[in-house]
Formats: structure tokens, C-alpha cells, sequence
């Protein structure tokens, strides 16, 4: 069942308290053994005996008293009752109200459980229920690594599937996955202590980043801006996954100009009391509502007051209700837009019941940046964001200068992409024997080419009239469009992405500051493989050592660091830089502990994004202030085979300017 592998890792995501770098103690090396056997095989029931023999006598309902709330277990005990929980091999998506009913009623179980034990026996008997066996007819495997290419290379019917080494990319999907678990739509925040994050404030800076960052992808192979869309014309951008469920069931396409009123998305299947079928005026009214709020100024509540929207909490307000999560001031009249927004272009079939469901690629989030729609949607969102920011006070000069402070020159070492194999490791996703889930006989791995960029250093050169501690912000954006036009800062603030961002101590005098692209926080490593981190579970338990070592920013969702740059092009695409140093202004978190919730994830407590939190006004403050600085830098792509000869060495000075 997906959906108890949903409500695993949210519980793991709520409740993750461990400290950063490392984690101590016999006990706890016990407890990730544990927990590293109850992710095996995810996919198909447990084969170790201990978990058998606990899944099968073991029963949640008699041990209510083990729950800090009982009352939780009395609901799960109502799906498990009257045999309504989804069966092993049924499709899941968390966008279906049903199916998520039921994962967050599993997820309340793990999440009350008042011990680990406790926590660790009903997994087990989740796994058990409605066992089925998936053999192998025999077939032993000692290894076998599949080559795979993106969709855009055998089915390219629409120039957008260009993109599809981006928007396919298992790191790109995985960050956006993780994302989700971290951020569920569907938690409270009061409930699951997330209000200390701002959770609307991020739930717009994702996105607004996830849209820049494509953007500048697109630049690099001739695109311009993402495009819009009206619900009433027809959506031009067609979509072909490629992709298969695991029962065999293709995911939905959507042809190109697709019509997505009801008359024509639902011809030829049943209307009756379906919420789905009526998605179109579901996503009308709640768009008219939301548009009311910006231009009213306030939202309303459920009791029928109103909410000021422009105040310093309103970004996070307006972010609640656009995401349309349990903190929404008035959830039942603003609505869930996004879930019957991705439902109509993802152009599914009305679901027959929630045992039959064909969800699109649209409607689960570890595939939803596959589809350009995806874009096309949350750009349309975003642009509610941009209609508020509009009504607020734009940036001055004397806002955004620290006195004292100047930035006198910026470089970069050359900034080269190229494409390399990457492996990851499927073994975990296979359906295995009883005899090899113990054995651990065999490995499936896929080889697939990603994008990735040499390793380089930057360089800021500040001088300051005192020793101070500032904030350095370093951002990335483009300097023309796809047509080579300059882009002027008032119409492109929104097209930068946070490249970089950090605390440092100025010394009075010159300063430089040095970067390394391998050590910016924002970015992630290659995730370590399922098998990599069982493997040292296990030798943390058995050697008995006492360090389990991960990379620190592996704990978080997290931007792959091999995306940290454009594509770019053979002869160069040119995008620029901004750094901003500012006064320190420090975030106080509620916990010295960095879990979801506490805030102390935060570098500052400046707005997400500042100063591209506003829309620009005056172009030319953001050049003259003296604590800023704009770099215009050129990114090269490189066949791998000509990474490393002289010829790349020999244009460096065009690389950065």
C-alpha cells in the first residue's frame, strides 16, 4: 500500500529531532536498525520473522492506551473495521480526498504512538495487511544496470519535452517530493507545531523559485517565459508521460489543445455527485475569491470576521489560503485550488470509486514537474502572489543601503556544465522471495545522464569602516531574454533565484570573501541510496561505533547541488549575478533544535527572497547602493569528453566577465 510508505515518511518528518552531523548513543543505533529493516522492500510485506510474527498477533485497537490520543486510534479502527483501507497494489494519490482520509488516519497512529515500540508494531502491522506474493518464477540476479533516457528522446512531440533532462531529473523531482513531506497541504500547523516556519510565506517562496530556476533552464535552449494559460481556451501544451503504474496502468496524456470545461472534459463519463467532475468551476470560484481577498485587502473567516491581509503576517495568511491547508483562514470557502487545478490539466478520468482511480502525473508529487503544465499552473498562482506584493511599498535606496559597507568587485572562476552518469540504486523498489529478501543477492541499478557543473570558487571583495557582522545574499538571474534584449530589473526581480546565502564577521578594512561551490548549504549532495544507508546501520549497530555520519543538508529537502547552475550553451549564455551584504538581523527560532517547525532553519529573519520580495521600482537604487554589486557571468556546456581538455581552459576569460 503507497499510502502507508506516504504516512511513514511524513511521521519520520514530523518527528526527526536528531542533531546535525551526527547522532550518538548504542540505543540509537538500535532504533535506525530498526527503522532502516522496516524500509526494506517497501513495496511488498515484510519477510523477517519478527515483523511476521508481530503483524499478526499484534492489534493496534487493544492497545489503545499506548496512544497519547486514543481518539486516533478509534478512527484508523473505523477503516480497518469495515475493510475500507486501500489494498496492497491499488493506486494512491494524495490528491484524491478519500486516499488521504485514510494515510492521514495511518499517519496519526505513528505520530501518537507514546513510544518507539509502540511506534515500530503498528508499522509492522500495516505492512502485513492484505498480504499478496509477488514471485519471480525462480529468476536470481547478481546485478544488472539499466541505461535510460529521458521521454524527450524517443517521444518529442512538443518542443517543451526539450526540457525533459530538467524536468525529469530524479534529484529536481526528489527536492520537490521532500518538499511535501516536510510542508504536507493537509497538516495543521497548530497541530503539528509548523506555525513557527511561516509555512504560507514558503509555500510562495517555493514556488516563486521553482519558476525562476526553470526559467533560467529554459533560457539556456532558446525559450523564453513560461507560458499562460485561461481555463476557458483551450490548453495548448499536449503531455505524453511515458510513464506505467505498477499494475500496468498507463498514466492519462492530455492531447494538445485540450478543452477543460466540463461539457467537454467530462463527455462520454458520468457526472453524479463526483466533486472532481466539477473541477472547472471549482478552480473559477475559488480563483474570483482569492482575487476579491487581494483587492479587498482582507480575507474572511469562517465566523465571519475579517482578516487584514496587509500586515506583516499577510504573506503568510495569503499563503495558507492559496495553498488551501488546514491554517487557511477560511478553508471551505477558499478551497483546495490546487487539487482540482492539477486534476483538470492533468486531464484524468473521473475516478470510478476510490478503489479505481487514474491519477495523472499531475496528481503526485514526486512526478508533477514533469508535466510543463505544472509550471503553467503555479505561475498563474504565483501571479496572485505578484498582484499582492504590488500593493506594498516598494524599496528604496536608503531601505536597501548599509552604510560603511562596499562591495568593490566580485569574481568567478570559470562556470562549465556538462553531462555525467549518474547510478541510482532501484534495488529497494523490486519484489523479491522470501529467500533473497534476506539474502540480498542481487542489485538493479540505472544509468542515466544528468547535468552537473565543474567544482568553482567565487570571490567577494568587501571593504568596511568597522568590524560588523552582515548577512551575504548572492543571487542568479538573466541579463536578456531569449531573443537577446536586455531585460530591465523592474520587469525581471522575479526572475532571480537565491544562489547563496550566509552569515560572515567583516573585519574593519578590506575583506575577501571565498566561496567554494561545493560548501553552499543550499544545495544538496547526491542523496546516499537506500542500500548505502542500510549498509551503515547496520555497521554503526554491529561494529558498535558511535558516530552514524551523513552529509548535514541531506536532513533537509534540499536543491541538487548538480543543478546549481543552467545548462548555459556551447557559446555561452549570459546571466548575472547580484550579492547584497546587509546588516545582521537574526532569526530567534522557539527550540535550539533544527526540526520542521522551529524556524531555526532560517539564515535571518528578512523576508524569504529579500530584496526581490517586492517588486523593483527604481532599476538603478539596486545598482548604486555601495553594499551591492551585480556580475555578469557567462555558463559554457561542455561535451564530457571535452571536460577536461585545453581547449575549455582557453576561452576562460570569456567564461566570466
Amino acid at each position: 500500500m503507497r499510502f502507508i510508505l506516504v504516512a511513514l515518511l511524513a511521521g519520520l518528518c514530523a518527528v526527526s529531532a536528531v542533531s546535525l552531523g551526527g547522532v550518538e548513543t548504542s540505543n540509537y543505533s538500535q532504533k535506525q536498525k530498526d527503522v532502516w529493516r522496516l524500509f526494506k522492500y517497501i513495496n511488498q510485506p515484510s519477510y523477517y520473522k519478527d515483523h511476521v510474527e508481530i503483524g499478526n498477533n499484534y492489534h493496534f485497537y487493544e492497545n489503545k492506551g499506548l496512544y497519547t490520543k486514543p481518539e486516533v486510534v478509534e478512527e484508523f479502527y473505523k477503516y480497518w473495521h469495515y475493510d475500507s483501507i486501500l489494498q496492497r497494489g491499488e493506486i494512491f494519490s494524495v490528491f484524491h480526498e478519500e486516499h488521504l482520509k485514510q494515510a492521514v488516519a495511518l499517519f496519526k497512529l505513528f505520530y501518537y504512538a507514546n513510544n518507539f515500540e509502540t511506534f515500530t508494531e503498528v508499522i509492522q502491522q500495516a505492512q502485513q495487511y492484505k498480504q499478496l506474493y509477488y514471485g519471480k518464477n525462480g529468476a536470481h540476479y547478481n546485478g544488472q544496470t539499466i541505461y535510460a533516457n529521458y521521454s524527450g528522446y524517443y517521444l518529442n512531440l512538443h518542443p517543451e519535452q526539450s526540457l525533459s533532462y530538467y524536468t525529469e531529473d530524479v534529484g529536481v523531482n526528489s527536492f520537490y517530493y521532500y518538499y511535501n513531506l516536510y510542508y504536507p497541504f493537509w497538516m495543521s500547523g497548530e497541530e503539528y507545531n509548523l506555525k513557527y516556519d511561516n509555512r504560507g510565506e514558503v509555500f510562495y517562496y517555493m514556488y516563486q523559485q521553482i519558476l525562476a530556476r526553470y526559467y533560467l533552464e529554459r533560457l539556456s535552449n532558446g525559450f523564453g517565459e513560461i507560458e499562460n494559460f485561461n481555463w476557458e481556451v483551450p490548453f495548448e501544451t499536449g503531455y505524453y508521460p511515458s510513464l506505467v503504474y505498477p499494475n500496468g496502468l498507463h498514466f492519462p496524456t492530455r492531447p494538445h489543445y485540450a478543452h477543460l470545461h466540463e461539457y467537454f472534459y467530462n463527455y462520454g463519463q458520468k457526472y453524479g455527485f463526483n466533486k472532481y467532475a466539477y473541477s472547472y468551476t471549482h478552480v473559477q470560484d475559488y480563483e474570483r475569491r482569492i482575487r476579491e481577498a487581494i483587492d479587498s485587502g482582507y480575507v474572511m473567516t469562517q465566523s465571519g470576521s475579517k482578516v487584514e491581509l496587509f500586515t506583516h503576517e499577510g504573506i503568510d495568511i495569503l499563503g495558507n489560503l492559496i495553498e488551501g491547508n488546514p491554517d487557511s483562514p477560511y478553508y471551505h470557502y477558499y478551497g483546495a485550488y490546487q487539487v482540482f487545478a492539477r486534476h483538470l490539466l492533468g486531464y484524468a478520468y473521473q475516478p470510478l470509486d476510490y478503489h479505481h482511480l487514474y491519477p495523472s502525473a499531475l496528481e503526485h508529487f514526486e512526478t508533477s514537474m514533469r508535466d510543463p503544465a505544472f509550471y503553467q499552473l503555479y505561475k498563474k498562482l504565483v501571479l496572485y502572489f505578484f498582484k499582492y506584493t504590488n500593493k506594498k511599498h516598494y524599496y528604496t535606496e536608503q531601505d536597501l543601503a548599509y552604510q560603511g559597507v562596499q562591495i568593490k568587485n566580485v569574481e568567478f572562476e570559470p562556470l562549465v556544465t556538462y553531462f555525467d552518469y549518474f547510478y541510482a540504486d532501484l534495488s529497494n523498489a523490486v519484489y523479491v522471495t522470501p529467500e533473497e529478501f534476506v539474502q540480498n543477492t542481487f542489485k538493479v541499478q540505472v544509468a542515466q545522464e544528468r547535468l552537473n557543473h565543474k567544482p568553482f570558487t567565487y570571490k567577494i571583495y568587501v571593504d568596511s569602516e568597522k568590524d560588523t557582522d552582515v548577512v551575504v545574499k548572492v543571487f542568479l538571474g538573466p541579463k536578456y531574454d531569449e531573443y537577446g534584449r536586455y531585460i530591465n530589473l523592474t520587469e525581471n526581480w522575479m526572475n532571480f533565484v537565491q544562489f547563496d546565502h550566509f552569515t560572515y564577521k567583516l573585519k574593519n578594512g578590506q575583506n575577501v570573501i571565498t566561496r567554494n561551490s561545493r560548501e553552499i548549504y543550499n544545495y544538496i549532495h547526491d542523496r546516499t541510496s537506500y542500500y548505502e544507508l542500510y549498509q551503515k546501520a547496520f555497521g554503526v549497530y554491529e561494529e558498535k561505533e558511535h558516530q552514524f555520519q551523513f552529509h548535514d543538508n541531506q536532513i533537509w529537502y534540499g536543491y541538487p547541488q548538480r543543478y546549481m547552475l543552467p545548462k548555459g550553451s556551447h557559446d555561452g549564455v549570459t546571466y548575472q549575478f547580484y550579492v547584497m551584504v546587509v546588516k545582521s538581523h537574526p532569526y530567534k527560532p522557539h527550540t535550539s533544535v533544527p526540526i520542521v517547525g522551529s524556524g531555526q532553519q532560517y539564515v535571518d529573519a528578512y523576508p524569504m527572497g529579500y530584496p526581490f520580495d517586492r517588486p523593483v521600482y527604481w532599476e538603478q537604487a539596486f545598482y548604486e547602493i555601495p553594499n551591492a554589486y551585480f556580475h555578469e557571468a557567462r555558463i559554457y556546456h561542455v561535451q564530457d569528453e571535452d571536460i577536461n581538455t585545453t581547449q575549455t581552459h582557453q576561452h576562460a576569460d570569456y567564461y566570466t566577465e
